[in-house]
């Protein structure tokens, strides 16, 4: 524990650790504000942000919230608070999301190693090797889902198939559509110029083999970055669900998700997010059907192995995510 008094370089720290979080298209779609009454930040959708295309319902922004939320209970217990987090805290005010208030030393300290992960994650759109995932690994992701309040299945090799198969239509359906198209072109921005959206270099390559089907952003691939190269034969892929669909699961969702990836850099593995079936609602609901005749949501589906880190998408500065108001600490 540094210092039970929260000074401005431990709040920039804060939410330096959330603003770190994956997000959609990288839209950073979240504003924080402090209470400094209660010590309470509290964590704002950013509709601006917001894809209304691609994400018209939020659902996507909520899962994106969840994931900056468990950074920044990751930070606030590395730096010696217990976060005591509540989502949707007034019902009164739809946009806040999540609070988290700074409450005693905290009873259990944070994993090191997720506090260190946290700070090297991104997603790598890039081959992976044929390096099979242990069990134990797998295992150790599912526990990091399940204590969020989530479930984590991993597909037999058919399953994988069809999954593959969902995921390439609906790129096939996105490429498609016109306004779904301009939107994700929309995001697709040199890092020089914004720093929310995805670089041109970090698109990765197509699957030269067509098999790993990772999207499209309707532009063209940085050129530093080979237009196809062939990818891991036999994909590792994972489904994120819980059992209800409401915006506490989708928020709870985004926190499992980021647990289980920062856990996965932890082990050095890299990541990727298959977003794509989960923007049409015909698709998503037939990522679901396992043989075991589980129900569920699903909410994310990832793609696991060892291989490139791949380059880094840009973070907003504290002070742009600040709102008014939230510095009042003493410096």
């Amino acid at each position: 524990m540094r210092s039970m008094t929260l000074d401005a370089p431990t709040l920039e720290k804060l939410i330096s650790a959330a603003v770190a979080a994956p997000s959609i298209h990288n839209t950073q779609p979240w504003r924080f504000r402090l209470d400094p009454d209660t010590v309470t930040l509290g964590i704002r959708a950013a509709p601006d942000h917001g894809l209304r295309h691609i994400d018209p319902t939020g659902r996507a922004l909520h899962l994106s919230v969840g994931c900056a939320l468990l950074n920044l209970r990751v930070a606030v217990a590395h730096f010696g608070w217990e976060p005591v987090s509540r989502l949707l805290p007034r019902p009164d005010e739809p946009d806040l999301l999540a609070a988290v208030r700074l409450g005693g030393p905290a009873r259990t300290s944070s994993p090191p190693r997720l506090y260190d992960a946290l700070w090297r994650r991104h997603s790598s759109r890039f081959p992976f090797s044929e390096r099979p995932l242990p069990t134990a690994v797998h295992t150790e992701l599912a526990e990091a889902a399940h204590s969020e309040g989530a479930l984590l299945s991993r597909p037999a090799p058919r399953e994988t198939d069809r999954l593959l198969r969902l995921t390439a239509e609906a790129g096939r359906r996105n490429t498609s559509d016109a306004d779904r198209a301009a939107e994700s072109r929309l995001w697709v921005r040199d890092p020089n110029h914004t720093d929310l959206g995805v670089p041109p270099e970090a698109l990765g390559p197509k699957d030269s083999r067509e098999q790993v089907p990772m999207r499209d952003f309707g532009a063209h691939r940085h050129p530093a970055v080979p237009a196809s190269r062939p990818f891991e034969k036999r994909p590792s892929l994972a489904v994120l669900s819980t059992a209800h669909d409401r915006r506490t699961d989708w928020l709870r969702a985004g926190q499992a998700l980021e647990r289980l990836l920062l856990t996965a850099t932890a082990r050095g593995l890299r990541a990727s997010l298959l977003h794509q079936a989960l923007e049409w609602p015909d698709l998503r609901e037939q990522l679901m059907p396992w043989p075991s005749g589980r129900r569920g949501h699903a909410q994310m589906v990832i793609r696991l192995g060892y291989g490139p880190q791949g380059p880094s998408s840009p973070r907003r500065g504290v002070s742009r995510t600040l709102t008014e108001g939230a510095r009042s600490v003493p410096r």
